[in-house]
């Protein structure tokens, strides 16, 4: 891929994918705006910040947009997730949000391609293992037990927030698991944002003694798989330093990183 390339696609993931809004609306969920900021509302464990473009706000007037948000979460008592994407402008726009009360996460990688390639590629699964779309609550349930396990910290957002896009919507997401017998090793999910040409990878966390064995590349194939099937034809992922390398080789491209800057009152 040329620097060309990553630009163009880069574009294509602020045109069609920012402000990341869910659409259908799941039951109890709401979207503000605020200028150019929208706050999505009850989706999750906290609320979040979205954007395509700041419009050119700086200065003063940028920090008492940042400070309305931070009165109107504390008014709330809730926690919310400022979602920064490296080219956004203005460049000291990560600074103010520290000076606000805001604190970085991890940053993440989005990784952007074609879903022609990764659709005809066939992982080969470990002898035992199966790929099977679900949709009830058990088997949310059996997913938040085993990103739990992974991630040694609560995942029970997981089921509610999943739920209610399945219920608010069942062709907008479809969720995968990796099984061996009773057992999930692994999961992820797949959504298809309306209006776009994309569809976006989620999760892919994996139980320790089940990687690298050709799961985490069988759950992306077999989504490329889905979204080509809706006639998708980018795939998009916010990707962690350790998935990156397995999705660049796949043929996705590195377009920006993309950090969550938190503000817990």
């Amino acid at each position: 891929m040329t620097d060309l390339d990553a630009r163009t696609l880069r574009d294509a993931y602020d045109a069609q994918l920012r402000p990341d809004i869910p659409d259908p609306l799941p039951a109890g969920v709401t979207v503000e705006s605020d200028g150019p900021l929208v706050r999505v509302l009850g989706l999750d464990q906290r609320g979040f910040l979205t954007y395509r473009t700041l419009d050119g706000l700086a200065g003063a007037d940028l920090d008492a947009l940042i400070a309305r948000q931070v009165e109107f979460f504390r008014g709330r008592g809730e926690a919310v997730e400022w979602k920064l994407v490296a080219h956004d402008e203005p460049a000291d726009l990560a600074e103010r949000l520290r000076v606000a009360g805001f604190v970085p996460e991890d940053q993440e990688t989005v990784v952007v391609g074609p879903v022609v390639a990764l659709a005809g590629a066939v992982p080969v699964l470990p002898d035992g293992v199966r790929l099977r779309e679900v949709t009830s609550r058990a088997d949310l349930e059996r997913i938040a037990a085993m990103e739990e396990e992974v991630w040694g910290s609560g995942r029970s957002h997981l089921v509610t927030g999943l739920e209610k896009e399945i219920a608010a919507d069942p062709q907008s997401i479809a969720v995968v698991v990796a099984e061996a017998g009773e057992t999930v090793v692994s999961a992820g999910w797949i959504r298809y944002p309306a209006g776009t040409g994309f569809g976006t990878l989620w999760g892919g966390s994996t139980l320790p003694a089940w990687r690298r064995r050709g799961i985490y590349r069988a759950l992306v194939a077999y989504r490329a798989r889905l979204a080509e099937q809706r006639g998708r034809t980018l795939l998009q992922v916010d990707c962690s330093p350790d998935s990156r390398p397995i999705l660049e080789r796949l043929g996705l491209v590195a377009v920006t990183t993309t950090t969550p800057y938190v503000y817990t009152p």
